[in-house]
Protein backbone atom coordinates (compact mmCIF):
# COMPACT_ATOMS: atom_id res chain seq x y z
CA UNK A 1 0.00 0.00 0.00
CA UNK A 2 2.81 2.42 0.84
CA UNK A 3 4.54 1.59 -2.42
CA UNK A 4 1.45 2.44 -4.48
CA UNK A 5 1.08 5.77 -2.69
CA UNK A 6 4.72 6.60 -3.39
CA UNK A 7 4.32 5.73 -7.07
CA UNK A 8 1.15 7.83 -7.34
CA UNK A 9 2.85 10.74 -5.57
CA UNK A 10 5.83 10.55 -7.92
CA UNK A 11 3.53 10.67 -10.96
CA UNK A 12 1.74 13.66 -9.46
CA UNK A 13 5.03 15.47 -8.86
CA UNK A 14 6.19 14.68 -12.42
CA UNK A 15 2.93 16.00 -13.87
CA UNK A 16 3.02 19.19 -11.81
CA UNK A 17 6.67 19.79 -12.77
CA UNK A 18 5.96 19.31 -16.48
CA UNK A 19 2.92 21.57 -16.35
CA UNK A 20 4.90 24.28 -14.54
CA UNK A 21 7.80 24.18 -17.01
CA UNK A 22 5.53 24.59 -20.04
CA UNK A 23 5.54 21.08 -21.50
CA UNK A 24 1.87 21.38 -22.42
CA UNK A 25 1.91 24.86 -23.95
CA UNK A 26 1.64 23.93 -27.64
CA UNK A 27 0.69 20.26 -28.10
CA UNK A 28 0.04 20.63 -31.85
CA UNK A 29 3.54 21.89 -32.69
CA UNK A 30 5.18 18.52 -32.10
CA UNK A 31 2.70 16.77 -34.37
CA UNK A 32 3.49 19.11 -37.28
CA UNK A 33 7.25 19.27 -36.72
CA UNK A 34 7.78 15.95 -38.50
CA UNK A 35 6.15 17.39 -41.64
CA UNK A 36 8.70 20.21 -41.94
CA UNK A 37 11.79 19.30 -43.93
CA UNK A 38 14.78 20.74 -42.09
CA UNK A 39 17.19 20.16 -44.96
CA UNK A 40 15.20 22.52 -47.20
CA UNK A 41 15.15 25.12 -44.45
CA UNK A 42 18.94 24.88 -44.00
CA UNK A 43 19.60 25.26 -47.73
CA UNK A 44 17.56 28.45 -47.95
CA UNK A 45 19.31 29.99 -44.93
CA UNK A 46 22.83 29.64 -46.45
Amino acid sequence: MVCSILVAASFLVAYLWSAKTGQFEDPDANAFRILVDDSVKQKTEK
